[in-house]
C-alpha cells in the first residue's frame, strides 16, 4: 500500500499544493514552523479523519477560509483509487473513488497509516488517555465495526452520565437507571473484549521486537488494566457480569459524582521492561525504546491483517533515536514499507535508505522537490 499523490487546498499554511510520491520513501527537509509537519499531518488526515495534533478540525482550515480539502491517489493490491477529506466548520465529508460516504466509520481503513512522532512518547509515559486513544486507533484502522461499536458505546456513556448527572439535583427513576447500566454493559464488555483480543496479538509482534532492538537484554510484556478479574480469556458475557457487579458496588458513588467510574474509558496500558514498569522506572531510552517498539509492531499487525503494509510517517523523530536504534528502524523499512521523513537535516543519518529517498525541501509554505540534494 503506498499513496502515490496529495492535494491540499486551504490546508494550514498551503493555499494550493500538488506533490507526486515515491513509493519508497520521502524526506521533507526544512527549518521549524515552515510548513514540514503539516504536509505529514495532511497524509494522516486524509487515512484517519482527523489530526495527530489537535482534536480541533478547524485549527486545519487556513486562516480565514471556509474549509480545507485534501486529495490523494492510494494504490492498494486491488488497484489505485482516490480519496477526499474535506473539513467544513459544521462538520467533516469523505469519498472514496468519488462516492460520498455515510460514515466516518466507512471511510476509515482505506488507507492505513502509522505515525510515529515525539508526542509519541506519551504513549508510554503520559496519562492513560494517550494510551486509550493508541488502541482505538489501531483497531480502528484494521477493524470498522470497532469504530462503530466504539461510537455507540461514546453514546450511551454519554446518556448514563448525563443521567446520573441530573441525579445529583433532583429525584430519578431507579429503574431507567439499569435501563441505561444495561444497554451500557452490553456495550462495554464488547469494547474491552476486542482491546484485550488487540493487545494480544500486538503483544505478540512488540515482544519479539524489543528483544532485537535491546539486543537480547530486555523482554517487554504489555498489559492491558481492566477490572482484576477481566482477563484475556474472559469471554464477552464474563466481562459483563463483571462490570454489572462492579457498577453495583459503585452505584452510590457514581450518583454522588454524578459520573460512570467503571469500564472501557477508565481502563489503561502497562508496559514492563524486565518485570519493571517502564512508565515508572524506566530510563529515557528504554521508554524509546519500548514506543519504537510499538510503532514497529503496529506495522506488522496491520500487515498481518491486511495483507499490505501500511505507510509510516515519522515526524521530526530520527534525531530522537541514538545512532542504533536508528538504523534498527530504517532496516525494517527498507523497499517494503512506503514511508515519510520531516527533519531538519538528513546530515549524521549515515543510512542507503536515506541516501535512495526523494527529497522535497520546505520554506514558508514552499515545497520543491530537491534535486541538488537527489544528484549529490
Amino acid at each position: 500500500m503506498h499513496i502515490e499523490n496529495i492535494t491540499l487546498h486551504q490546508y494550514r499554511n498551503y493555499k494550493d499544493l500538488a506533490l507526486t510520491f515515491s513509493p519508497k520513501i520521502n524526506v521533507f527537509i526544512g527549518e521549524n514552523a515552515q510548513g514540514k509537519t503539516n504536509v505529514m499531518e495532511a497524509i494522516y488526515a486524509l487515512a484517519m479523519t482527523k489530526s495527530h495534533r489537535t482534536s480541533n478540525d478547524k485549527e486545519l482550515i487556513a486562516w480565514n477560509e471556509e474549509y480545507a480539502r485534501v486529495e490523494g491517489t492510494i494504490s492498494r493490491k486491488y488497484g489505485s483509487f482516490p480519496l477526499q477529506l474535506v473539513i467544513t466548520k459544521q462538520g467533516k465529508k469523505t469519498k472514496v473513488n468519488h462516492l460520498l460516504q455515510s460514515k466516518l466509520s466507512e471511510y476509515i481503513g482505506q488507507f492505513n497509516v502509522v505515525m510515529f512522532a515525539p508526542e509519541d512518547l506519551n504513549v508510554v509515559k503520559g496519562s492513560p488517555q494517550f494510551r486509550r486513544r493508541f488502541i482505538d486507533i489501531e483497531i480502528g484502522q484494521i477493524s470498522s465495526t470497532y469504530l462503530h461499536e466504539l461510537m455507540q458505546f461514546t453514546k450511551i456513556l454519554k446518556q448514563r452520565n448525563q443521567f446520573l448527572k441530573n441525579a445529583k439535583y433532583k429525584k430519578t427513576d431507579p429503574v431507567l437507571l439499569e435501563v441505561y447500566t444495561t444497554q451500557y454493559v452490553l456495550s462495554a464488555a464488547e469494547i474491552i473484549h476486542r482491546r484485550f483480543l488487540f493487545m494480544t496479538l500486538l503483544q505478540k509482534w512488540a515482544a519479539r521486537i524489543h528483544t532485537s532492538i535491546s539486543r537480547g537484554k530486555e523482554s517487554l510484556v504489555i498489559k492491558y488494566k481492566s477490572e482484576k478479574e477481566i482477563t484475556a480469556q474472559s469471554t464477552v458475557e464474563e466481562i459483563a457480569a463483571v462490570l454489572t457487579t462492579r457498577l453495583k458496588e459503585v452505584e452510590q458513588r457514581e450518583l454522588e459524582r454524578g459520573v460512570t467510574l467503571i469500564g472501557p474509558h477508565r481502563d489503561d496500558l502497562q508496559f514492563l521492561v524486565n518485570d519493571y514498569d517502564v512508565q515508572v522506572y524506566g530510563s529515557q531510552g528504554q521508554q524509546r525504546t519500548t514506543a519504537l517498539s510499538l510503532k514497529l509492531a503496529e506495522i506488522e499487525l496491520i500487515k498481518e491483517q491486511t495483507q499490505e503494509a501500511p505507510v509510516l510517517l515519522l515526524d521530526d523523530v530520527l534525531s530522537e533515536l541514538d545512532d542504533y536504534r536508528q538504523s534498527h528502524l530504517l532496516n525494517t523499512i527498507k523497499g517494503e514499507v512506503q514511508t515519510f521523513v520531516t527533519t531538519t537535516s538528513v546530515e549524521g543519518i549515515e543510512h542507503a535508505t536515506i541516501k535512495e529517498a526523494k527529497m522535497f525541501h520546505v520554506e514558508q509554505g514552499t515545497v520543491t522537490e530537491d534535486i541538488s540534494l537527489k544528484e549529490e
